[in-house]
């Protein structure tokens, strides 16, 4: 597959230098069209009977071993969720941690990891700041868990969480909202790995996963229907193996459908091209204003704007370049995918520039 005919299954890109796959990815044509003919037949046909069922359970294995197979590890070790926000509530809910049982976290997280920390009733101790070293500074005889992004949704900064996992010794939580579909990664080198499908794998939304390496050391904290393998009356059940016990609940075949096509619709280089292109975007900006993501980290560029954040996303907007300003934090930020071409950043930096 050629860039052209990849760049091609995304209209968005007819019409705009579309730069938010840090938000949502573009939508490729193949997957519209699978949610929409799904769609259809549902409402011709009706959603019941044994094929229908099975049909839909067998779709989501696909989606798990897709899934599977972006973040390098057995399709066994996936749930399918709905959002990262969702992994990390899952984890954190089925860990067991109480109020003496410290959790590292650092200031640069997003609420759907930060929330479900919070809301755990554990120790939150907040790294010095959002580095390696940082973290590592942070973890003292009474931590149970770092939680923390690959990459970070504010800077763009990629962190070593192989290292940290290593020097630590404690278990990692990955928030991988910004890695998952952007960049290579392999969960199996952590404990939990979250992924959300509709932001840089171009899936429909809610679609997502989560890696956990020993599933029997995770509780089951809130069942779906789908964590079993039977049930009794009382309540008690036998859960499935491996990580498909976690999955948080049933997706709609249309949705499924959808999610399969997009994942279909990677090319093998895609993690190569969108890595030349982030390099590139930072190369027209860092002349133009601050460039804060560090050169080589991330298919995301974030920089400080010359004037007021808000005015200039809207600015760029009218000009049919789109990107995201990060409230609170006088950022704004580019996502640049393997879909992404040099027009788009050239129509980035000129809007920028005005």
């Amino acid at each position: 597959m050629t860039f052209e005919e990849a760049r091609a299954q995304f209209p968005v890109l007819e019409r705009y230098a579309y730069l938010n796959a840090g938000t949502n990815g573009p939508v490729p044509r193949a997957s519209a069209n699978a949610v929409v003919e799904q769609t259809l037949l549902d409402l011709e046909h009706g959603r019941s009977g044994t094929a229908w069922f099975e049909r839909t359970l067998a779709l989501r294995e696909e989606a798990r071993v897709g899934l599977a197979a972006v973040i390098e590890v057995d399709p066994l070790l996936v749930a399918l969720t709905d959002s990262t926000s969702r992994g990390c509530s899952i984890v954190l809910s089925g860990l067991g941690l109480g109020p003496d049982d410290e959790v590292v976290i650092t200031d640069q997280e997003h609420f759907g990891l930060t929330a479900a920390v919070f809301a755990s009733g554990v120790r939150v101790v907040m790294a010095g700041d959002a580095t390696e070293d940082g973290i590592l500074a942070a973890v003292t005889p009474r931590t149970r868990l770092i939680a923390t992004s690959h990459v970070l949704w504010t800077t763009g900064r990629l962190l070593d969480l192989k290292r940290v996992r290593e020097d630590s010794g404690v278990p990692v939580l990955v928030d991988g909202a910004q890695s998952a579909g952007a960049i290579p990664v392999t969960a199996g080198d952590f404990d939990f790995y979250t992924v959300s499908a509709q932001k840089w794998l171009c899936a429909p939304e809610p679609t997502g996963a989560l890696f956990v390496r020993d599933p029997d050391q995770l509780r089951v904290a809130a069942p779906s229907y789908l964590s079993q393998t039977s049930y009794e009356p009382t309540g008690a059940f036998v859960a499935k193996d491996g990580a498909p016990r976690f999955d948080n609940g049933w997706l709609a075949t249309p949705i499924l459908l959808g999610l399969n096509a997009a994942l279909a619709a990677r090319p093998e280089w895609g993690f190569a091209r969108a890595a030349e292109l982030a390099a590139r975007c930072r190369e027209l900006l860092a002349d133009r204003v601050d460039v804060v993501t560090p050169p080589g980290h991330s298919t995301l560029v974030s920089f400080r704007p010359n004037g007021d954040p808000t005015d200039l996303v809207a600015q760029l907007a009218e000009h049919r370049v789109i990107v995201r300003e990060l409230p609170g934090r006088n950022l704004v930020r580019a996502s640049c995918g393997w879909w992404t071409n040099d027009d788009d950043l050239q129509r980035l930096a000129a809007g920028v520039s005005t």
